[in-house]
Order: structure tokens, then C-alpha cells, then sequence
């Protein structure tokens, strides 16, 4: 009988089932914890990964996916093949992790976590086969967030490299990516590094729309409220035809004097 999974932490129990799996996962009806570090896990993880198939309530997939950073790594995890997303809409009591040879009831206790595991053939055999089923079955969840591959690629290549790392950077310094006051949304976080860049708008806001971060009209809204709020500034570049473009630099002294592991805190201290 395999050993049941007590007194660990949710990442915890995923890198074990994810280290020991040889085929596909099923993850079914995980909590919104669970599948944020399952995005830290699998992102992380060292081996090659099994593919997951997550069933998950709708609700709950859109409130983590709304998190620029856990929608990106899950970006890059569906893109190359470890991660598929569906929907369900008759879920079990408990968390459930199922492999071609075990199941696991993902069990919270306050702040406790337990893996419960059976390994017994024709219940994990009747397991597999009921959720193949309703997998089949299901809605696929639409991610409408770039992988995060792609956002640095082209960030790097579009405005230029330096501008990728201060992404990189202030990414790195935060915990979320909301935009509802526990942290920045992407939109304001690309703006302010094209600022520090003095990159123009026309670029950033080209770059955004073109690898999927929002659309042109998005940016220009953002810019208009960090440049009343004096986090930018604007100086306008002629150009040989059309209307002068916009030059986005920092206009607030402190977000000047701050390093990129400080600015997201400071910009988002001058938001609120």
C-alpha cells in the first residue's frame, strides 16, 4: 500500500505525484491554491514533466487566471504540452490527483494538508477510467493570457533587451499581477518599464496588442491615468509623416531613484 501524504504542503504533494507519474495526470476539482503552486511546481520542475489534464470549477480557474503572473506560466505550460484546461461542473467533495496507478484525495485541515492515497488496482483503474470520461466530455477553459515565453522574447526583440530584464525584474518582485491593489497589472507594469526605457508608446502599445497582452486602446487609457497621476511623462518625437509619436519617460522622482526590485513597490504606493 502506498504511504498516504501527511503533513506536507500542497507543492509538496504535486512534486511527489508529478516526480512518480509515467502517464497522464488527471488534477480534479483543485482549489485556487492548489492551482497556483501547481503552476509554481510544474514551472519549476526538473524532470520531464508528465502531461496534466486539470478539471476545474470555471469560477475559481478565472479568479487565479486573472493573476498576469500565474496565467502567463500556465500560458507556457499549455503551450508546450504539459497543461490542458477544462471545466466542471459536477465536482467532487475533495481535491482529487489520479495517475494510471494511484489516487490521491487532496485533504485540508486549517492549515494542515494531507495526501490520502490508495494504490488498489480496480478502484484506481474505475477511478481513471470515470474521469477519461468526463474529461472527454468537457469544456475546454479558454487562456486568453500570452505565455510568458513569448511576452520576453518579444519584449526583448520589439523595445530591446534592456527593457525585457526590467519586465523580468519587477515580475520577480512581485507577488501577484492583479491590478486591484495587491499588485500591478501588466499593462501599467509594461508602461512604466517602457518609460524607464523611453521607449514610445506607439511601440509598447504595438508590441502589447500584437503579443496579446491588451489592446492599443487598453494602453493608451493606462498611459493617460499613470501621466495624470505624474508616475510618467510624454515628450512628443517628429516623425517624417503623421503626427508626432510619444516618448513615454518616469515623471515621479521616486520612481527614478528606484531599482526595479523597488519600483513596482513605489509605483504602487503612489496608485493607492
Amino acid at each position: 500500500m502506498t504511504s498516504n501524504l501527511l503533513n506536507h504542503q500542497i507543492d509538496d504533494i504535486l512534486g511527489s505525484v508529478l516526480e512518480d507519474a509515467s502517464g497522464d495526470v488527471y488534477m480534479i476539482n483543485p482549489s485556487r491554491d492548489a492551482i497556483e503552486e501547481f503552476v509554481n511546481v510544474a514551472t519549476d520542475f526538473g524532470g520531464s514533466s508528465p502531461s496534466i489534464r486539470m478539471l476545474a470549477d470555471e469560477r475559481t480557474l478565472k479568479d487565479v487566471m486573472d493573476d498576469f503572473i500565474v496565467a502567463s506560466n500556465a500560458a507556457d505550460l499549455i503551450a508546450d504540452g504539459t497543461l490542458s484546461l477544462r471545466t466542471i461542473d459536477e465536482a467532487p467533495e475533495n481535491s482529487l490527483l489520479i495517475t494510471d496507478d494511484r489516487v490521491v484525495a487532496v485533504v485540508h485541515a486549517g492549515d494542515r494538508v494531507g495526501g490520502l492515497v490508495t494504490d488498489d488496482d480496480g478502484f484506481v483503474e474505475d477511478t481513471y477510467e470515470t474521469y477519461t470520461e468526463r474529461w472527454e466530455g468537457a469544456t475546454s477553459f479558454n487562456l486568453r493570457t500570452p505565455p510568458i515565453t513569448d511576452v520576453r522574447e518579444t519584449l526583448a526583440e520589439e523595445i530591446s533587451p534592456e527593457a525585457e530584464e526590467d519586465f523580468t525584474s519587477i515580475l520577480n518582485s512581485l507577488e501577484t499581477a492583479r491590478g486591484d491593489g495587491d499588485g500591478l497589472d501588466e499593462v501599467t507594469i509594461s508602461l512604466l518599464v517602457a518609460a524607464k526605457n523611453e521607449a514610445l508608446l506607439y511601440d509598447i502599445s504595438k508590441w502589447g496588442e500584437d503579443v496579446g497582452i491588451a489592446s492599443k486602446a487598453t494602453f493608451s487609457r493606462t498611459k493617460t491615468k499613470l501621466e495624470d497621476m505624474g508616475l510618467i511623462d510624454t515628450e512628443k518625437v517628429p516623425i517624417d509623416v503623421g503626427r508626432p509619436r510619444l516618448r513615454l519617460k518616469i515623471g515621479d522622482d521616486r520612481l527614478r531613484e528606484a531599482d526595479n526590485g523597488q519600483l513596482a513597490t513605489v509605483a504602487q504606493s503612489i496608485l493607492n
